[in-house]
């Protein structure tokens, strides 16, 4: 299970960077438009990646270290890639600042956890991930914690029907993105986000002046940037991380701690008192939450064979003998087409690439 421990840990980190940017991204949604607002966070997500990809390509270089054993992208994940790109990068986000303009900044983090249940929905009805009894009990209560949010979020104003029904469209394009990146979860984690993060932030930015948005001053340009690094950049790749090691509905569960990090700085931020709907709404999505998190699974399955690439060291799963030329070390992470064979066993294990089995 060390795999599921750092798919934990990659998904909190992801929840709590992105968590802050929420409230944060509401504030300068005050003096940014909307459409230049997210231009600016994606480009800072893609600027930032791609210099930190420089410099590490350069210390690799320097030290004589082998570049890193992952897959790279290829012709046939266009289509996906381009998907995670408009509806991850491009549309969920305008839906994110339209409904953070509509309801308060606690009330908005919290509805922002509409993402969890939606990809854990998404991942099992769709694209036939698994997830147990206690699973599909766990996403009652955070549906209900979202629906007491918009239905009676305190007082007047501090929840629009439309604002909510924003936040929810943002969710959802979210959940796909998540779904889809879960396809992607083989290929090089950085290449995919970095591609997402600049194919996203160009094309918001176009849009943008087409629609005579104009930069803002440097101090909120730098602020915007600086925030897309972190909410963004760092968020999005350690989410794909988790994605690979965990599945997407398990992957879920972890992220959707994000809005409870924002909720607390948001009521910080603006001072903005706590209702009893809130203070109910948050109490539900933390069972919720929790229940997702002990849940467990393990039982006797098959592995049918299969032909892929991507970066692995001998397992359970990978007990294939290298051919000659390959790499020679079978205890580090390496790369090279392989194939599975059919093998049945019994572990606890995930959704992830190598198990989409029957139940």
């Amino acid at each position: 299970m060390g795999e599921t421990r750092r798919g934990a840990i990659f998904g909190l980190l992801a929840a709590a960077s992105f968590g802050v940017g929420a409230p944060l991204a509401k504030l300068l949604g005050i003096r940014i438009p909307p459409l230049m607002l997210a231009g600016l966070l994606y480009a800072g997500a893609g600027l930032a990646l791609s210099l930190v990809g420089a410099l590490a390509s350069l210390a690799r270089k320097a030290t004589g270290r082998p570049p890193r054993p992952e897959a790279p992208l290829g012709v046939g994940d266009l289509p996906a890639l381009g998907a995670v790109t408009v509806l991850g990068g491009m549309v969920g986000p305008l839906l994110m600042l339209f409904g953070l303009a509509r309801v308060s900044a606690t009330a908005g983090a919290l509805l922002l956890n509409l993402e969890g249940p939606l990809t854990a929905l998404c991942a099992v009805a769709l694209l036939g991930e698994h997830l147990g009894r206690r699973g599909w009990i766990a996403t009652a209560p955070v549906f209900g914690g979202a629906a007491l949010l918009a239905i009676g979020g305190g007082a007047v104003g501090r929840v629009t029907p439309i604002g909510a029904a924003a936040l929810a469209g943002a969710c959802l394009c979210w959940a796909i993105d998540n779904n889809l990146t879960q396809r992607l979860a083989l290929r090089d984690p950085r290449a995919v986000v970095r591609a997402k993060t600049l194919g996203a932030g160009t094309a918001l930015l176009i849009l943008a002046w087409a629609f005579g948005e104009r930069l803002p001053a440097a101090r909120w340009l730098g602020a915007s940037l600086s925030l897309g690094a972190v909410s963004y950049g760092a968020s999005v790749l350690l989410d794909a991380y988790a994605l690979r090691l965990l599945g997407a509905a398990r992957e879920a569960a972890y992220f959707a701690t994000a809005p409870f990090v924002g909720a607390l700085v948001g009521a910080a931020l603006f001072r903005e008192p706590v209702t009893w709907a809130e203070v109910a709404a948050g109490a539900l999505m933390i069972a919720g939450v929790a229940t997702l998190l002990r849940e467990r699974h393990a039982h006797l399955h098959t592995h049918a064979p299969i032909e892929h690439t991507h970066a692995h060291v001998h397992d359970l799963h990978h007990l294939h003998v290298h051919a000659e030329g390959e790499a020679g070390r079978i205890d580090v992470p390496h790369t090279h087409p392989h194939t599975h064979e059919a093998i049945t066993h019994d572990h606890p294990h995930t959704s992830d690439a190598h198990h989409r089995h029957r139940h």
